[in-house]
């Protein structure tokens, strides 16, 4: 399941609960449409270091990294890269 569908999955069921009257595309904004707010990043931060295996430091915790479903793959992928790794686990 590449990156993409498995975030889409995630909010969709765990933090939209499943509501199917809100609909976005991968490059909504989630903040501006309505679909996250704060609590819900937090829970998504959560779901982040327990499924992908990483710690993800609060200042990456962004609109840039975190704002729509492109958004958070792209930061995933920069993560997961093995050059992009310094030490710390960041880009």
């Amino acid at each position: 399941m590449e990156i993409e569908q498995m975030v889409r999955q995630y909010v969709n069921r765990n933090l939209l609960f499943g509501e199917s009257q809100i609909m976005y595309d991968d490059d909504t904004s989630f903040l501006a449409a309505g679909i996250l707010d704060s609590m819900a990043v937090m829970e998504l931060v959560a779901w982040i270091e327990a499924t992908f295996g990483m710690k993800v430091d609060i200042r990456d915790i962004t609109p840039e990294n975190f704002d729509s479903v492109n958004r958070l793959a792209a930061f995933l992928r920069r993560c997961a890269a093995p050059a992009a790794v310094g030490g710390n686990g960041r880009p």
